[in-house]
Protein backbone atom coordinates (compact mmCIF):
# COMPACT_ATOMS: atom_id res chain seq x y z
CA UNK A 1 0.00 0.00 0.00
CA UNK A 2 1.49 3.36 -0.85
CA UNK A 3 0.30 6.72 0.10
CA UNK A 4 0.62 9.26 -2.71
CA UNK A 5 1.41 12.65 -1.23
CA UNK A 6 1.51 15.65 -4.34
CA UNK A 7 1.88 19.49 -4.42
CA UNK A 8 -1.13 21.03 -4.58
CA UNK A 9 -0.08 23.24 -7.81
CA UNK A 10 1.68 20.07 -9.56
CA UNK A 11 0.63 19.45 -12.89
CA UNK A 12 -2.49 18.35 -14.58
CA UNK A 13 -1.14 15.32 -15.64
CA UNK A 14 0.58 14.41 -12.08
CA UNK A 15 -2.70 14.41 -10.43
CA UNK A 16 -3.80 12.21 -13.12
CA UNK A 17 -1.35 9.95 -12.89
CA UNK A 18 -1.93 9.95 -8.88
CA UNK A 19 -5.96 9.17 -9.75
CA UNK A 20 -4.74 5.97 -11.58
CA UNK A 21 -3.17 5.03 -8.39
CA UNK A 22 -5.50 1.52 -7.35
CA UNK A 23 -3.34 0.95 -4.31
CA UNK A 24 -3.02 4.09 -2.29
CA UNK A 25 -4.41 7.31 -0.83
CA UNK A 26 -3.74 10.51 -2.10
CA UNK A 27 -2.95 13.16 -0.55
CA UNK A 28 -2.30 17.02 -1.43
CA UNK A 29 -0.05 19.08 0.77
CA UNK A 30 0.57 23.29 0.09
CA UNK A 31 2.55 24.28 -2.22
CA UNK A 32 6.42 24.40 -1.54
CA UNK A 33 5.47 24.14 2.45
CA UNK A 34 7.91 20.99 3.59
CA UNK A 35 6.20 21.91 7.07
CA UNK A 36 2.53 20.76 5.88
CA UNK A 37 4.46 17.93 4.05
CA UNK A 38 5.87 16.63 7.15
CA UNK A 39 3.22 16.69 9.61
CA UNK A 40 1.23 13.91 6.92
CA UNK A 41 4.66 12.30 6.97
CA UNK A 42 4.34 11.92 10.68
CA UNK A 43 0.36 11.19 10.40
CA UNK A 44 1.14 8.29 7.51
CA UNK A 45 3.74 6.38 8.99
CA UNK A 46 2.65 3.24 10.02
CA UNK A 47 3.57 -0.63 9.00
CA UNK A 48 2.65 -1.87 6.13
CA UNK A 49 2.28 1.42 4.09
CA UNK A 50 4.86 3.54 1.97
CA UNK A 51 4.58 7.06 0.99
CA UNK A 52 5.38 8.17 -2.44
CA UNK A 53 6.47 11.72 -2.76
CA UNK A 54 5.79 13.61 -5.79
CA UNK A 55 6.29 17.46 -7.36
CA UNK A 56 7.26 19.21 -10.72
CA UNK A 57 10.58 20.45 -10.21
CA UNK A 58 9.84 23.62 -12.02
CA UNK A 59 6.37 24.44 -11.72
CA UNK A 60 4.69 25.56 -15.18
CA UNK A 61 2.54 28.17 -14.41
CA UNK A 62 4.67 30.24 -11.34
CA UNK A 63 7.64 29.52 -12.71
CA UNK A 64 9.20 28.66 -9.20
CA UNK A 65 11.41 25.69 -8.04
CA UNK A 66 10.68 23.14 -5.31
CA UNK A 67 12.79 23.08 -2.48
CA UNK A 68 14.51 20.00 -3.80
CA UNK A 69 17.55 19.88 -0.97
CA UNK A 70 14.46 20.08 1.58
CA UNK A 71 13.09 16.85 0.02
CA UNK A 72 16.06 15.14 0.13
CA UNK A 73 16.18 15.97 3.98
CA UNK A 74 13.18 14.89 4.51
CA UNK A 75 13.60 11.74 2.18
CA UNK A 76 16.16 10.50 4.45
CA UNK A 77 14.31 10.92 7.26
CA UNK A 78 10.91 9.42 6.96
CA UNK A 79 12.47 6.94 4.07
CA UNK A 80 9.82 7.98 1.20
CA UNK A 81 9.96 7.22 -2.29
CA UNK A 82 10.71 10.68 -4.32
CA UNK A 83 9.34 11.62 -7.41
CA UNK A 84 10.20 14.26 -9.45
CA UNK A 85 8.83 15.46 -12.70
CA UNK A 86 11.58 17.36 -14.66
CA UNK A 87 9.64 18.28 -17.95
CA UNK A 88 10.33 22.18 -17.29
CA UNK A 89 13.90 21.61 -16.35
CA UNK A 90 15.37 18.88 -18.86
CA UNK A 91 18.39 20.45 -20.67
CA UNK A 92 17.53 24.00 -19.08
CA UNK A 93 18.78 23.30 -15.56
CA UNK A 94 22.39 21.97 -14.44
CA UNK A 95 25.37 21.48 -16.39
CA UNK A 96 24.74 18.31 -18.40
CA UNK A 97 21.07 19.59 -18.76
CA UNK A 98 19.99 16.88 -16.55
CA UNK A 99 17.18 19.05 -14.83
CA UNK A 100 16.87 20.72 -11.27
CA UNK A 101 17.92 17.53 -8.92
CA UNK A 102 21.40 17.60 -10.95
CA UNK A 103 21.70 21.62 -10.49
CA UNK A 104 20.78 21.06 -6.85
CA UNK A 105 23.31 18.41 -6.99
CA UNK A 106 20.90 15.76 -5.60
CA UNK A 107 20.38 13.25 -8.29
CA UNK A 108 21.03 10.30 -6.37
CA UNK A 109 18.53 11.12 -4.05
CA UNK A 110 15.86 11.05 -6.00
CA UNK A 111 13.73 7.89 -7.22
CA UNK A 112 12.21 8.33 -10.00
CA UNK A 113 12.95 11.36 -12.57
CA UNK A 114 10.34 11.70 -14.95
CA UNK A 115 10.69 13.97 -18.12
CA UNK A 116 8.82 14.58 -21.29
CA UNK A 117 10.47 14.97 -24.96
CA UNK A 118 8.10 17.69 -26.04
CA UNK A 119 9.48 20.47 -24.26
CA UNK A 120 13.24 21.58 -24.61
CA UNK A 121 14.14 18.52 -26.56
CA UNK A 122 11.02 19.34 -29.13
CA UNK A 123 9.72 15.56 -29.96
CA UNK A 124 7.41 13.65 -28.66
CA UNK A 125 6.78 11.63 -25.82
CA UNK A 126 7.91 11.22 -22.41
CA UNK A 127 11.11 9.21 -19.91
CA UNK A 128 11.87 7.88 -16.89
CA UNK A 129 15.00 7.40 -15.14
CA UNK A 130 15.08 5.08 -12.24
CA UNK A 131 16.83 2.22 -10.87
CA UNK A 132 16.93 -1.40 -12.74
CA UNK A 133 14.02 -2.81 -9.89
CA UNK A 134 12.24 0.45 -10.70
CA UNK A 135 12.54 -0.02 -14.57
CA UNK A 136 11.25 -3.85 -14.22
CA UNK A 137 8.66 -3.25 -12.24
CA UNK A 138 7.35 -0.39 -14.78
CA UNK A 139 7.68 -2.31 -17.25
CA UNK A 140 5.46 -5.17 -16.53
CA UNK A 141 3.36 -3.31 -13.74
CA UNK A 142 2.65 0.55 -15.36
CA UNK A 143 -0.79 0.25 -16.50
CA UNK A 144 -0.47 2.74 -18.99
CA UNK A 145 2.96 1.62 -20.26
CA UNK A 146 1.82 -1.57 -20.41
CA UNK A 147 -1.54 -0.99 -22.37
CA UNK A 148 -0.05 1.95 -25.21
CA UNK A 149 2.03 1.79 -27.90
CA UNK A 150 5.52 2.49 -28.45
CA UNK A 151 6.40 5.92 -30.04
CA UNK A 152 7.41 5.69 -33.53
CA UNK A 153 11.05 5.20 -34.46
CA UNK A 154 11.26 8.86 -36.08
CA UNK A 155 9.93 10.16 -33.18
CA UNK A 156 12.73 8.64 -30.71
CA UNK A 157 15.16 9.46 -33.70
CA UNK A 158 14.41 13.06 -33.77
CA UNK A 159 14.84 13.33 -29.59
CA UNK A 160 17.98 11.61 -29.78
CA UNK A 161 19.29 13.97 -32.60
CA UNK A 162 18.40 16.94 -30.14
CA UNK A 163 19.69 15.93 -27.17
CA UNK A 164 23.42 15.40 -28.97
CA UNK A 165 22.85 18.84 -30.36
CA UNK A 166 21.96 20.56 -27.05
CA UNK A 167 25.06 18.42 -25.58
CA UNK A 168 26.92 19.91 -28.09
CA UNK A 169 25.88 22.97 -28.52
CA UNK A 170 25.87 24.09 -24.72
CA UNK A 171 25.70 28.05 -25.11
CA UNK A 172 21.80 27.38 -25.77
CA UNK A 173 20.86 26.37 -22.42
CA UNK A 174 23.32 29.85 -21.40
CA UNK A 175 21.32 31.85 -23.96
CA UNK A 176 18.15 31.16 -22.10
CA UNK A 177 19.68 32.24 -19.31
CA UNK A 178 20.96 35.24 -20.18
CA UNK A 179 17.11 35.94 -21.79
CA UNK A 180 15.89 35.27 -18.47
CA UNK A 181 18.11 37.71 -17.08
CA UNK A 182 17.82 40.24 -19.30
CA UNK A 183 13.91 40.33 -19.15
CA UNK A 184 13.85 40.50 -15.82
CA UNK A 185 15.94 43.68 -15.52
CA UNK A 186 14.32 45.24 -18.17
CA UNK A 187 11.18 44.85 -16.51
CA UNK A 188 12.03 45.40 -13.17
CA UNK A 189 10.72 42.03 -11.43
CA UNK A 190 12.12 38.82 -10.36
CA UNK A 191 12.62 35.90 -12.49
CA UNK A 192 13.76 32.72 -11.43
CA UNK A 193 13.33 30.66 -14.26
CA UNK A 194 12.50 30.57 -18.49
CA UNK A 195 8.86 30.49 -17.12
CA UNK A 196 7.88 33.84 -16.25
CA UNK A 197 4.16 34.93 -14.99
CA UNK A 198 3.26 38.46 -15.58
CA UNK A 199 0.26 38.55 -13.00
CA UNK A 200 -2.98 40.90 -14.05
CA UNK A 201 -5.51 40.26 -11.72
CA UNK A 202 -8.54 39.41 -13.66
CA UNK A 203 -9.80 37.26 -16.63
CA UNK A 204 -10.94 40.60 -18.36
CA UNK A 205 -7.46 42.43 -17.83
CA UNK A 206 -5.48 39.22 -18.64
CA UNK A 207 -7.38 38.76 -21.92
CA UNK A 208 -6.89 41.82 -22.80
CA UNK A 209 -3.34 42.65 -22.59
CA UNK A 210 -2.84 39.42 -24.11
CA UNK A 211 -4.80 40.44 -27.21
CA UNK A 212 -3.11 43.80 -27.24
CA UNK A 213 0.54 42.17 -27.52
CA UNK A 214 -0.80 39.59 -30.07
CA UNK A 215 -1.78 42.98 -31.94
CA UNK A 216 2.18 44.20 -31.73
CA UNK A 217 3.47 41.25 -32.82
CA UNK A 218 3.73 38.80 -29.54
CA UNK A 219 1.79 35.73 -28.91
CA UNK A 220 1.55 35.91 -24.59
CA UNK A 221 -1.34 33.43 -23.58
CA UNK A 222 -3.57 34.81 -21.11
CA UNK A 223 -3.36 31.88 -17.98
CA UNK A 224 -7.06 31.50 -16.58
CA UNK A 225 -8.91 29.32 -14.15
CA UNK A 226 -9.26 26.66 -13.72
CA UNK A 227 -5.75 26.30 -14.56
CA UNK A 228 -5.22 29.16 -11.69
CA UNK A 229 -7.04 30.88 -8.66
CA UNK A 230 -8.86 33.37 -9.47
CA UNK A 231 -7.99 37.18 -9.31
CA UNK A 232 -4.44 35.60 -10.27
CA UNK A 233 -4.52 35.50 -13.84
CA UNK A 234 -1.62 36.16 -16.14
CA UNK A 235 0.46 36.22 -19.05
CA UNK A 236 2.58 33.59 -19.17
CA UNK A 237 5.87 34.22 -20.69
CA UNK A 238 7.93 31.36 -21.52
CA UNK A 239 11.42 32.09 -22.80
CA UNK A 240 13.88 29.56 -25.16
CA UNK A 241 17.10 29.65 -27.08
CA UNK A 242 15.00 30.77 -30.33
CA UNK A 243 14.84 34.37 -28.95
CA UNK A 244 17.01 36.83 -29.48
CA UNK A 245 17.59 39.21 -27.40
CA UNK A 246 16.12 41.97 -29.68
CA UNK A 247 12.88 39.42 -29.12
CA UNK A 248 13.08 39.66 -25.17
CA UNK A 249 13.76 43.31 -25.20
CA UNK A 250 11.09 44.19 -27.70
CA UNK A 251 8.72 42.63 -25.76
CA UNK A 252 9.46 43.81 -22.42
CA UNK A 253 9.23 47.32 -23.98
CA UNK A 254 5.65 46.30 -25.38
CA UNK A 255 4.49 45.53 -21.49
CA UNK A 256 5.69 48.27 -20.39
CA UNK A 257 4.01 50.40 -23.21
CA UNK A 258 0.92 49.03 -21.94
CA UNK A 259 1.56 50.50 -18.40
CA UNK A 260 1.52 47.30 -16.81
CA UNK A 261 2.30 46.76 -13.04
CA UNK A 262 2.50 43.24 -12.12
CA UNK A 263 1.24 41.32 -9.20
CA UNK A 264 4.61 40.22 -7.33
CA UNK A 265 4.41 36.29 -7.38
CA UNK A 266 4.81 36.77 -3.38
CA UNK A 267 1.42 37.51 -2.78
CA UNK A 268 0.15 35.19 -5.77
CA UNK A 269 1.56 32.41 -3.65
CA UNK A 270 0.29 33.57 -0.45
CA UNK A 271 -3.59 33.85 -1.90
CA UNK A 272 -3.06 30.73 -3.36
CA UNK A 273 -1.98 28.88 -0.42
CA UNK A 274 -4.86 30.97 1.34
CA UNK A 275 -7.54 29.27 -0.48
CA UNK A 276 -5.37 25.92 0.05
CA UNK A 277 -5.27 26.12 3.51
CA UNK A 278 -7.85 24.19 4.96
CA UNK A 279 -6.86 20.55 6.37
CA UNK A 280 -6.51 18.34 3.64
CA UNK A 281 -8.38 15.08 3.77
CA UNK A 282 -6.85 11.73 1.76
CA UNK A 283 -8.77 11.11 -1.51
CA UNK A 284 -8.93 9.86 -4.85
CA UNK A 285 -8.17 14.17 -6.33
Amino acid sequence: QVDVLSDELNHASIIDGARLSARGRVYKYRHNDLTHLESLLQRLQRPGRRQMVVTDSLFSMDGDFADLQGLVALRERYGFLLALDEAHATLVCGHNGGGAAEAAGVSCQVDLHIGTLSKAIGSHGGFVACSSTMKAWLLNAGRSYVYSTALPAPVVAAATAAIRVAKRESWRQQHVWNCVHRFGARLGIPTQSPIIPIVIGSEADALRVSGALLQMGFHVPAIRPPTVPPGTCRLRVALSAAHSYEDVDALADAILSLGITPIPLEEVLKQSSHMHSTPVTPSKM
